[in-house]
């Protein structure tokens, strides 16, 4: 498997800290500069094929989407030849998502608490809501069906997943990962890191 994975750009809820998960929030202009850069990076490097070559996939969510059009217009491409794929949607935070967890330990500290004992496996309240766990499943789904080359674009959440599933990070050090906005991930021969 050669997979190179994006996180979208900077959001203004990433820049103050809150829970987005699965709602539809646009790509601030940071976000947008982070997305140009990951599109020159991967236009400026020896890669095993050429970008055209490569099976473009995004996850449906709006910053992701802009920032797969981003990418492909910085690195030459037609912004618009890629498609979606749901298994790479951002885990859901349910009841949670537009707050930080400063204002959810304000309501439940106790919740708080919980997932800081697990947080690979605490699933926040509220129908949609996932865990890391449930995330990882989907995840596995999506990399059963990668069969050529591909370059993605998804969510901090997923890349978590990819370093639990292919780099054997543990998970609850995985749920910790700090993921970037600005760099790309290489994937190949059960070898993960950023290049």
């Amino acid at each position: 498997m050669l997979l190179y994975v994006i996180r979208h750009g900077e959001t203004d809820y990433n820049r103050e800290l809150r829970l987005q998960g699965a709602r539809d929030i646009p790509l601030n202009d940071t976000g947008r500069g982070q997305a140009r850069h990951n599109g020159r990076t991967l236009a400026s490097r020896a890669l095993e094929f050429s970008l055209d070559q490569f099976d473009w996939v995004s996850s449906p969510l709006a910053r992701t989407r802009e920032t797969m059009e981003l990418v492909r217009e910085s690195a030459g491409l037609d912004p618009r030849d890629y498609r979606t794929d749901a298994l790479l949607t951002e885990l859901s935070f349910g009841d949670w998502e537009g707050q930080t967890l400063n204002e959810v330990g304000q309501h439940s500290r106790h919740l708080i608490e919980a997932r800081e004992q697990n947080k690979w496996r605490f699933r926040p309240p509220g129908a949609k809501a996932e865990s890391y766990a449930m995330l990882a499943e989907r995840t596995d789904l999506f990399l059963s069906k990668v069969t050529q080359p591909t370059i993605c674009v998804a969510h901090g959440g997923v890349i978590r997943t990819l370093f639990n599933r292919i780099g054997r990070v543990v998970d609850d050090d995985a749920a910790l990962l700090d993921i970037p906005q600005d760099r790309v991930l290489k994937i190949s021969d059960g070898e993960i890191g950023w290049i």
